[in-house]
């Protein structure tokens, strides 16, 4: 079993998930869930922080605390993606973080998407340093990658036990997708759920996808990729019907994947140079001669007279 926590992976991996999760920390804050600076608008009395909110204790939130955590949140994510001082830089982006989880999550309701991405966060700066397409394999950038994976398949075995807890089979059998479409649905969820038993049949599949789930660790290699994979299309369905991304499950789901193979910077250089190599000029080198001056073409050279015609050698011994 350790073994298999601390499985070692080529650095190349963690460097690349490494980059990949802290450039969506700092995407996060501007794109997904910028709306956490207005929570300070609202009275402090509906702020009911989460459990770990209370045991730390942390303070209500105040537009000057909430600027000041994103204003170095931000540029201590970007400096993370780049890899350079993992464990300082990794424990203050985790830390700022949760501070900044805490508050969005304190105001009613409460992502479970986000667990995944948070154990990579507070994974990562026990990976050590890394660098992007290194082969060499680390068993603290495996252990840190396996957690994040725990975490992610957790998110989903753990999503049908509540449903099946809270709901029992009458979510299954109910009109929980119905309900979803009506309230944010597509056009394509629209034309969805006008298939009889489509959606019924959607939500035992959904059950029975998030239940063996963990199956995903038994598989070989390849067959995890290709599982991961039908993983991102079910949320690439979720996505087109009902308009919910689970963006921060999907960055940490990459903790399964080869991530070292993926070089954009290397293809980003080689494209620049077959580019140039391309744009050469074909025209003659700047200190060749210009073809003026570099004599008569070929076909205008004169070809060369043939030797005269005469009496043969004699053929013996010379006289003296």
């Amino acid at each position: 079993m350790t073994h298999w926590l601390t499985e070692a992976v080529p650095r190349g991996r963690v460097a690349a998930f490494r980059t990949l999760v802290y450039l969506f920390v700092a995407a996060d804050l501007v794109v997904f869930t910028p709306w956490v600076r207005t929570r300070v608008d609202v009275p402090g009395e509906l702020y009911q922080p989460l459990l770990i909110g209370r045991l730390l204790p942390l303070p209500t939130p105040t537009p000057t605390m909430v600027a000041a955590i994103f204003w170095t949140l931000l540029p201590l994510a970007l400096l993370a993606a780049t890899g350079r001082a993992p464990r300082l830089l990794g424990w203050s982006v985790f830390a700022l973080y949760l501070e900044w989880m805490i508050i969005a999550m304190s105001y009613g309701k409460v992502d479970h998407d986000r667990i995944g991405l948070l154990v990579a966060l507070v994974a990562l700066p026990t990976a050590g340093r890394a660098r992007h397409g290194d082969p060499t394999r680390t068993e603290a950038g495996g252990w840190a990658l396996r957690v994040t994976q725990l975490a992610v398949i957790c998110t989903y075995f753990l999503a049908a036990w509540a449903k099946l807890r809270f709901g029992g089979l009458d979510w299954a059998t109910g009109s929980v997708l119905a309900r979803a479409i009506i309230r944010r649905g597509t056009d394509l969820a629209d034309l969805i759920a006008q298939v009889p038993y489509l959606l019924l049949v959607a939500q035992f599949g959904i059950l029975a996808f998030e239940l063996l789930s963990p199956v995903v660790f038994l598989l070989p290699e390849r067959w995890r990729v290709a599982t991961v994979g039908f993983f991102y299309s079910f949320h690439l369905v979720t996505i087109a019907t009902i308009t919910i991304s689970f963006a921060p499950h999907l960055v940490a789901l990459t903790s399964f994947l080869p991530l070292e193979r993926i070089r954009p910077v290397v293809w980003a250089r080689q494209l620049i140079t077959r580019r140039r190599d391309g744009a050469a000029p074909t025209g003659p080198a700047p200190d060749s001669p210009a073809p003026e001056d570099q004599g008569p073409a070929p076909d205008d050279v004169p070809a060369a007279a043939p030797p005269a015609a005469g009496p043969a050698p004699a053929v013996g011994p010379a006289t003296p």
